[in-house]
C-alpha cells in the first residue's frame, strides 16, 4: 500500500446515515421516558443507527482485536517492565488468562490476538500471525519504522477487519500489548497536538519520578532527532510510533470502511484513533470512546480526536479492557430501542398530550 492509495481508500469512508439517525431519535422520543433521559445510551443508539443505516440496529458477534508489538525504545529504560513481557503476555492472552480475556468472556466477546510486531517467534493455533517486523527500532536513535513498514501495518489492520466482518463480526474494540508503547503514544500526542511533554508523558506501567523525567527526556531527544512532520500523520507514526499502533490505525479505518462501530480503549488505542482521524476525519463518526484512563495525556488525546468517554474507572491496563467493559452498555442501548414500550403501546400519556 502506498500513501496515496491509503488516502484514496480513506476517502471512501462515508458519512453516517442522517435519515436513520433522525428516525432513531423519533423512535427514542416515543418511548416511555422523558426525552433524552437515558443520556449517553440514547446518543449511542442514534450513532449506531447512523452507522448501520437501521433505525433499530442489530449487533452480531463482538471482537476485541489485540495488536501486539515490541518497541526498540525500551533500550532506553523507559518502562517498569522488561521487553520480554510482551511475548509472555501474548501467550497469556492466547491461554485465556489475561484481564482482557476475563472481561471479554463476561461480555460475550472474542479476543483476536495478533502478532504484528513482537520481537520473538510465536506459534499458537489461535494466534493471528501478521508480523511486519520484530519490534520497532529505537526512536531515540533512528526512525522507529520506515514509511513502508507503517503503511504495511495499517494494511494488516484493514485486511483483518474485512476478514472478521466476512466471518460475521459486527462490533469491534481496539486492544494492544507492547512494553514501551506509552512512550511511543506520548510522542505521537506531543507532535500531533503540540501538547507539552510534561502533559503528554505519563507513568505508563508505573514508573517512579526519576524514570518519568528520563522518559520525558528520551521522547524529547527522539522528536529532535527524527524531526517528524506534524502535518503528515504517516510520517509521525513511522518515526515515533509502534507497529501495533499502526495496526490499530488500520483496524479503526477498516471498521469505518465496513460501516461497523469501533470501540476505542485507552491511551495507546486513542493514539491510533488520532492517527486515523488525521488520515480520514470521517472515521471519527464510527468511533465510540470507552473510558478515560489514568494516563496523563489520555484526556488530551480524546479531546484532539473529538471523543467523549463513556466510563471513568481509573484504569490504566490497556489490552482492550476498558473497551470490552463498554460492550454491554452499547448492547443495552440497542435493547432499549428494541424492547422498551412506547407511550402508545403502554397506554401512557406523553408530555405533548
Amino acid at each position: 500500500m502506498s500513501k496515496a492509495s491509503l488516502y484514496q481508500l480513506a476517502a471512501e469512508i462515508g458519512p453516517l446515515h442522517s435519515s436513520a439517525i433522525e428516525a432513531a431519535g423519533r423512535h427514542l422520543d416515543q418511548l416511555t421516558k422523558p426525552p433524552g433521559s437515558l443520556g449517553r445510551l440514547e446518543e449511542v443508539a442514534r450513532q449506531l443507527a447512523g452507522i448501520t443505516g437501521e433505525t433499530v440496529p442489530s449487533l452480531g458477534k463482538k471482537a476485541v482485536i489485540v495488536m501486539a508489538g515490541d518497541h526498540g525504545v525500551c533500550e532506553e529504560g523507559v518502562s517498569a517492565f522488561p521487553a520480554e513481557v510482551t511475548p509472555q503476555m501474548v501467550l497469556n492472552f492466547l491461554n485465556g488468562g489475561a484481564a482482557v480475556n476475563v472481561l471479554s468472556r463476561h461480555a460475550g466477546a472474542d479476543v483476536v490476538c495478533v502478532d504484528i510486531g513482537v520481537n520473538a517467534e510465536l506459534d499458537h493455533p489461535q494466534l493471528y500471525s501478521r508480523k511486519v517486523r520484530k519490534g520497532t527500532r529505537n526512536m531515540a536513535k533512528e526512525a522507529a519504522m520506515t514509511e513502508e513498514e507503517a503503511l504495511q501495518a495499517i494494511q494488516v489492520g484493514i485486511d483483518l477487519v474485512k476478514e472478521l466482518v466476512d466471518d460475521g463480526y459486527s462490533l469491534f474494540a481496539t486492544g494492544e500489548m507492547g512494553i514501551g508503547n506509552t512512550t511511543a503514544s506520548s510522542a505521537l500526542l506531543a507532535v500531533l497536538t503540540g501538547t507539552d511533554i510534561g502533559t503528554a508523558v505519563g507513568r505508563g506501567t508505573g514508573i517512579n519520578d526519576e524514570k518519568l523525567l528520563h522518559k520525558q527526556a528520551v521522547i524529547e531527544r527522539a522528536i529532535k532527532l527524527n524531526q517528524p512532520d506534524a502535518d503528515d500523520p504517516i510520517d509521525v507514526l513511522a518515526k515515533l510510533g509502534g507497529v501495533e499502533i499502526a495496526g490499530l490505525t488500520g483496524v479503526i479505518l477498516g471498521a469505518a470502511l465496513h460501516r461497523r462501530p469501533i470501540v476505542i480503549d485507552g491511551f495507546i488505542s486513542s493514539a491510533a484513533a488520532l492517527i486515523a482521524s488525521r488520515i480520514a476525519p470521517q472515521s471519527v463518526s464510527y468511533m465510540i470512546a470507552s473510558h478515560l484512563s489514568q494516563e496523563t495525556g489520555h484526556a488530551r488525546l480524546l479531546e484532539a480526536v473529538g471523543l467523549s468517554p463513556m466510563l471513568h474507572m481509573d484504569m490504566r491496563l490497556g489490552e482492550g479492557t476498558g473497551a470490552v467493559l463498554a460492550f454491554p452498555l452499547i448492547e443495552a442501548s440497542v435493547k432499549v430501542m428494541k424492547e422498551m414500550a412506547s407511550f402508545a403501546s403502554a397506554g401512557i400519556s406523553s408530555s405533548d398530550q
